[in-house]
């Protein structure tokens, strides 16, 4: 599910090495001009900490978005390299565009979050790579410690059986302290088996959503998730489990 960050990761995606070969040609020159043209900033680019309240654990999240890349490294505010991703085989001429990654969540008596932060300076990440045309592709984040507090759910309550025509998602507002500013809080509703996922994006003013009467049906059991999100796009979830009658 997700790894620990304690050392580099090299993720290689590769497919059919009969065809790694086939390549798109290109002159030397070429090369050359797009190494010392000047770099091409990601589009977006984030580092953010997730914390489950409930469960008592945190874990870092990583995404980034921007032209077709070959390779991209994340490193630290201390000069570490903590990601590392290369694409192989039919991969590395067609590129990658997109990539989301979590780390490992060990429970906190396992982890603490003082030495998760530890792990994880807080500070400026870079992100560097190259496009499938040799281009050099950058970005960066300013990884936050600021981390709100997980808003207690009022309603429903763990194990209830909730109408159908009535399931309505409250909680408490989450108070801002210190370096915490809420922005916004997230609502997502789950069922399993088959995969139904209900997710709302709300303001910070929000304190309860209604949970469409068409989405839910008796009998399964629903996980729901409600999330404080802080400006700086931390977030801690609560969640709890709830049928419908």
């Amino acid at each position: 599910m997700s790894h620990r960050l304690r050392t580099p990761i090299v993720v290689v995606l590769a497919t059919c090495s009969g065809l790694a070969g086939i390549a798109v040609a290109s002159s030397g020159s070429s090369s050359r001009a797009g190494r010392a043209a000047k770099p091409i900033q990601l589009e977006e680019a984030t580092m953010i900490v997730e914390v489950n309240a409930t469960d008592g654990d945190a874990g870092l999240q990583a995404f980034l978005d921007g032209e077709p890349w070959r390779s991209m490294t994340i490193t630290s505010p201390d000069g570490k390299r903590i990601v590392d991703v290369n694409a192989e085989g039919r991969l590395k001429n067609f590129g990658l565009t997109e990539l989301f990654t979590e780390s490992n969540e060990p429970p906190f008596d396992e982890l603490p979050l003082e030495k998760f932060k530890r792990r994880f300076p807080a500070g400026m990440y870079r992100f560097a790579g190259r496009t499938i045309e040799g281009r050099k592709l950058v970005g960066k984040a300013r990884f936050s410690h600021a981390i709100p507090d997980g808003p207690r759910i009022t309603a429903p309550t763990e194990g209830a059986t909730v109408p159908r025509d009535a399931a309505v998602a409250r909680w408490e507002p989450v108070a801002e302290t210190g370096k915490v500013k809420i922005s916004g809080y997230r609502v997502i509703v789950e069922r399993e088996d088959p995969l139904r996922v209900f997710q709302a994006e709300l303001p910070a003013s929000a304190t309860s959503v209604t949970i469409p009467s068409e989405y839910l049906e008796p009998g399964p059991k629903y996980k729901i998730e409600v999330q404080s999100i802080d400006r700086s796009g931390n977030q801690t979830i609560s969640e709890l489990e709830f049928r419908v009658a």
